[in-house]
């Protein structure tokens, strides 16, 4: 079993027992996410940006146009990409026991600017096809034009922590005979009937869901 190592801010200090470190369980929670957070620093600013991630490898990668500045400012930056997947409501018989069932991933590096016009391009056809597998092949085929205007970065899965919390509430023993209801509400995310574009004049194959 391969694990991630363990650095000064990677550590988990609260909350040890939901610490994982396994590099598969790690990836699996960046794989099934769809979107992260990019926090860093501009101009003595703090930024956080939502934007699309994917992974190949240990390796990280999310896009924007190439003017962002969760492309832009990054890049000169040290920055923290972080990543939830919220599994639960955790309901207990005291407010203090409240909490949620998740999985979280935090990743610190140094990103990089991914500038070769043929790898960005590959990159951006293994975020199209995370989305709808196969999907690329089936799309108008991307410009020049289109792969200068989208920016990508790249960041290291190596300086990193992860969080999961699983089960049913804990409550104190003094507090089980507590006449109220007590256990974990579920969320799972499903995907609705789709909605064909009103400017479709034939009908085509719907697009295949993301492999969780």
């Amino acid at each position: 079993m391969s694990q991630h190592k363990v650095t000064p801010r990677t550590r988990i200090k609260r909350g040890l027992k939901r610490a994982e470190y396994d590099v598969d369980a790690v990836h699996a929670i960046i794989d099934e996410a769809l979107i992260c957070h990019v926090g860093f620093v501009v101009k003595g600013q703090p930024l956080v940006i939502p934007t699309c991630h994917w992974r190949e490898g240990n390796k990280i990668y999310w896009h924007a146009h190439s003017k962002a500045q969760n492309v832009n400012a990054p890049e000169s930056n040290e920055t923290c990409l972080t990543i939830t997947l919220l599994d639960g409501l955790v309901m207990a018989r005291s407010a203090f026991n409240h909490s949620v069932n998740y999985r979280s991933v935090m990743v610190f590096g140094q990103p990089q600017n991914i500038t070769d016009p043929k790898e960005k391009t590959r990159q951006l056809k293994l975020m199209v096809d995370k989305f709808s597998p196969g999907r690329w092949d089936q799309l108008r085929p991307i410009t020049d034009t289109e792969v200068v205007a989208t920016g990508v970065l790249m960041m290291d899965l190596e300086e990193l922590s992860c969080k999961v919390r699983t089960g049913p509430a804990v409550d104190e023993p003094e507090d089980v005979s507590w006449p109220v209801w007590a256990g974990v509400l579920p969320i799972v995310s499903e995907y609705q009937p789709a909605q064909v574009n009103p400017d479709t004049t034939q009908d085509y194959a719907l697009p295949k869901l993301p492999v969780s």
